[in-house]
């Protein structure tokens, strides 16, 4: 895991993020008309093979996706094998914007939570994905943009790869996959909100606490061995176009903790949407190090998901979710100086 995504990639820490739009304006009485219910089915078993993968799926049945989200069990005992291999829009619970890049979708409903195994499985390794189902007077569409990458190809190194939203819109959240999901070491290790400007040296340095309006998301693929078919996704969720946003502002929460360092150990890391940044929308992902690799190379994601304060996951239909949880884990080996970052995304459109 990585330290310092707001900065930039540096040794030894994991991450995790997620996003929050906050809109003020100067001296005008207006009432937020942001809402997000988060849907989620429930846990799906599995994998229950080594190097294998599970899709489970989180719809809206009202409302648009602003992103999603994902937590796993990971059995009992001290087994590693269970890592997200991603956390994606889909046009239909099923079907993956793997293809050509671009604006790929338009007012998607559904969320993939998958989860890879390595070497190793457990009867206890499930998969939840979540989906933040919502709605806006001003903004009532929204559009995928997906960019991809074909790295990293060989082993040991990262790939990363910037989704930017269109011109005039605003970056609502986001999202990271990678392929072929059989390999058992390849994994997303990343999936953050940025900027594709020079002062973020555009898209490999992460959105800080504090800052408004990212209009890019970044995702970073890790492999221990070598494989030329690796291929890492980011996905930005956007706002339509031809709505004015021009008024919206999207304010960056952050927060860090220290570990996990020992082998086979987890943490977990929560950020809140105060008072004033708007409601939660979404939420993100990373566990790197100076696009060198994690301080150690089993270093994985096991979560990214709306919480309460206290890194519980919310329920079906909640639409009271505030915060954003990060969930690391090492592999068998230790993960010296590593730190388990989380960001919030919050909204208010001010209508």
């Amino acid at each position: 895991m990585t330290a310092g995504l707001p900065r930039r990639f540096t040794a030894g820490r994991a991450l995790l993020l997620g996003a929050v739009l906050a809109l003020a304006v100067p001296g005008s009485a207006y009432a937020n008309t942001v809402a997000v219910t988060v849907k989620t089915p429930g846990a799906t078993s599995g994998p229950s093979a080594s190097s294998s993968e599970t899709s489970p799926h989180a719809d809206c049945s009202s409302g648009l996706l602003s992103g999603g989200g994902i937590n796993q069990a990971l059995g009992t005992g001290a087994v590693n094998g269970n890592h997200v291999n991603g956390t994606s829009p889909s046009s239909d619970g099923s079907t993956e914007y793997l293809g050509s890049t671009g604006v790929v979708g338009t007012d998607v409903t559904h969320w993939l939570g998958i989860g890879g195994s390595g070497g190793q499985v457990n009867s206890g390794f499930s998969s939840t994905p979540y989906a933040m189902c919502f709605t806006s007077n001003l903004i009532n569409h929204t559009q995928v943009v997906m960019n991809k990458v074909s790295a990293p190809t060989t082993g040991s190194t990262v790939g990363l790869v910037t989704a930017t939203c269109p011109a005039s819109t605003r970056l609502l959240g986001g999202g990271a996959r990678t392929t072929p999901g059989n390999t058992g070491s390849f994994k997303p290790i990343a999936s953050f909100p940025t900027f594709d400007n020079s002062a973020h040296s555009y898209g490999a340095k992460a959105a800080a606490d504090g800052e408004t309006n990212p209009d890019s998301w970044s995702a970073v693929g890790w492999d221990n061995n070598s494989n030329a078919a690796n291929q890492t996704f980011a996905y930005a969720i956007c706002s339509g176009n031809g709505i004015n946003v021009s008024g919206v502002n999207v304010k960056v929460r952050f927060s860090e903790v220290s570990g996990p360092t020992a082998g086979s150990t987890g943490l977990k890391a929560t950020v809140t949407c105060g008072g004033g940044d708007g409601k939660l929308v979404s939420g993100g992902s990373v566990t790197t190090t100076s696009f060198t690799g994690p301080a150690s190379g089993g270093d994985h994601l096991n979560g990214s998901y709306p919480s309460d304060s206290s890194a519980n996951p919310v329920s079906d239909g909640s639409t009271a979710a505030a915060s954003w949880t990060a969930f690391t884990h090492t592999g068998g080996a230790s993960s010296p100086n590593s730190e388990t970052d989380v960001w919030a995304l919050c909204a208010d459109d001010g209508v």
